[in-house]
């Protein structure tokens, strides 16, 4: 029998209609009612961490979570998270660089409507987590739409469409129909090491979407309230010199310590600096390349080298390496 741990984060799979609108309200106990589960085969446990809509979350709410699944990590073989869509993959992403040297499965999961409405995807998505928390495969998974993606590939492309998560530079793990699940790529399951959690962030990291007009004053202003820098460029990378000459600022953050990294507002492929003078002209041994990692993954991923040091060169070498 697979024991699974079931931990509540609110979102709209247990929301309910009020007249302020869709909020969470729906106890993680009555969930599981809507479950068809082999008794015989699955015994689910819950247990509520908190009762959000996901646009509250922050990066201590992810800790929260990280430490629920640290707690019970003995007690249990899978472990499932519902969550809101809006946010999720920035959670997903988090908990994989927090839980080092997972052995079990972390699945989070979610839906576009309650799970009690007339078309509800919430049943779908709750059953297949948890039949591919019992799986064994080990890892941070996203479960959604019937299908699941790696905990730092997905990203949420629609608002109302129930396959609304796609995974971006990387294959599906596995598609799930009616319970069976069908691997598109088999995960390693060989891991070193004992499993700890690592959960110390450092949230005072900027994000900036670089427009055409944007004035470099902006990043100016943010000067002394935060260390770390996430830039959206255009295309493959780089940094308007014209007119509005970022290049320049940019330079006098980093030489003042801030901690840079450069990315691109392009989905699928990753940035290159090597392709065009406005990439070339940074110094890429002072800003972290992000190469093909999704924002929702990088923002989490360098909150977490920060909460480790401070030293730009060390940062640098974490979030550039391939940790999952």
């Amino acid at each position: 029998m697979k024991k699974i741990l079931l931990l509540s984060t609110g979102g709209t799979i247990g929301s309910v209609q009020t007249d302020e609108g869709l909020i969470p309200g729906i106890p993680i106990q009555e969930l599981i009612r809507f479950l068809s589960v082999d008794e015989s085969k699955i015994q689910i446990s819950t247990e509520t961490v908190l009762n959000i809509d996901s646009t509250n979350m922050q990066p201590e709410h992810w800790v929260k979570i990280a430490e629920a699944v640290y707690e019970n990590y003995s007690q249990y073989d899978g472990f499932v998270i519902t969550h809101g869509t809006d946010t999720l993959s920035y959670t997903s992403a988090a908990l994989s660089y927090m839980l080092q040297n997972l052995q079990k499965t972390v699945v989070v999961t979610g839906s576009i409507q309650p799970i009690d409405a007339k078309k509800t995807d919430g049943i779908k998505n709750l059953g297949d987590a948890v039949t591919f928390a019992s799986e064994g495969t080990h890892g941070v998974f996203v479960v959604f739409g019937g299908r699941v993606i790696e905990g730092t590939r997905a990203v949420k492309m629609r608002t109302e469409s129930y396959d609304a998560f796609e995974s971006v530079n990387y294959p599906y793990i596995a598609y799930i129909e009616e319970q069976e699940i069908l691997y598109n790529i088999r995960v390693s399951n060989k891991v070193t090491g004992e499993f700890r959690l690592d959960s110390e962030l450092c949230s005072d990291v900027y994000l900036f979407k670089l427009f055409p007009g944007a004035k470099p004053e902006i990043l100016e202003s943010i000067r002394g309230q935060f260390n770390g820098l996430i830039i959206e460029t255009f295309g493959s990378g780089g940094l308007p010199f014209l007119e509005r000459n970022f290049f320049e600022t940019v330079e006098k953050l980093i030489n003042e310590g801030m901690i840079v990294a450069i990315t691109t507002q392009c989905l699928e492929e990753g940035a290159d600096l090597t392709l065009y003078k406005v990439g070339r002209i940074i110094d890429q041994s002072k800003v972290i390349l992000s190469n093909d990692m999704n924002t929702e993954a990088l923002l989490p991923k360098l909150m977490w080298a920060m909460g480790k040091t401070s030293n730009a060169v060390h940062v640098k070498e974490i979030v550039e390496s391939s940790l999952v």
